[in-house]
């Protein structure tokens, strides 16, 4: 009898910036990283994140306190923090941060536990990858249809709000207050300049605001009423 030598498992290769993989391929070698790896997969190329620094740490924790004080006030709403999203087969970024509607929205969550379709909004905090974000990235969620897309560009202390409109990303102003309201999701309103600033209790406090406008509960009464 001849022994044939055992077969040898081929290993998964790294995840690398500029690879070229369908999205499938890129999962496979996700799966395959360590916990804390992060890497996306925008219009067919990989990009692997850097370790992240207190430039995108502190405005990252800014803005998911304003997201996530206006979903603890939206039943119906839900946020999420660094979560893969599935957008088409070429695109499977991780969002900084994202609201989306449970019930009737855009965007469902798949068996294995992945957003799947594009979240009304998303929102992006840009150091070193604001040319990623303001470009691939950004053509990439106007294209599967994120209503409103925020950019928060850390080095210049610059935030952009683009809404989808007839297919294109509209810039939005602040009005005379520096306050933007969402046109998705009614109460969710941003002063922009303390933000940037850092008054985070100003921030929070016109967020309340929009929180007790009638807008906001005729949309909590009108998502109430989906489920």
């Amino acid at each position: 009898m001849v022994l044939q030598p055992p077969a040898r498992s081929i290993p998964i290769p790294p995840l690398e910036s500029g690879d070229r993989l369908t999205r499938a391929e890129f999962e496979r070698r996700y799966e395959a990283t360590p916990e804390k790896f992060k890497a996306e997969l925008i219009e067919g190329v990989v990009y692997v994140a850097s370790p992240v620094r207190v430039f995108h740490g502190t405005p990252h924790a800014a803005l998911v306190t304003w997201l996530g004080v206006y979903w603890t006030a939206t039943p119906g709403v839900s946020a999420a923090d660094n979560t893969t999203t599935r957008l088409d087969l070429d695109n499977e970024p991780q969002p900084d941060a994202l609201l989306r509607i449970e019930v009737g929205g855009t965007s469902t969550i798949s068996e294995d536990g992945y957003i799947e379709g594009a979240p009304e909004l998303v929102a992006e905090i840009a150091t070193s990858s604001a040319a990623i974000d303001l470009g691939a990235k950004q053509n990439a969620y106007r294209r599967n249809g994120v209503q409103e897309y925020l950019v928060w560009q850390t080095f210049e202390n610059c935030f952009s709000w683009f809404r989808l409109q007839a297919e294109a990303f509209i810039l939005i102003e602040p009005d005379a207050d520096g306050v933007i309201h969402s046109s998705v999701f009614p109460g969710l309103w941003l002063a922009v300049p303390a933000l940037l600033e850092g008054r985070m209790i100003e921030v929070l406090n016109v967020l309340q605001a929009g929180i007790t406008d009638p807008d906001h509960q005729a949309f909590v009464q009108e998502l109430a009423g989906r489920s």
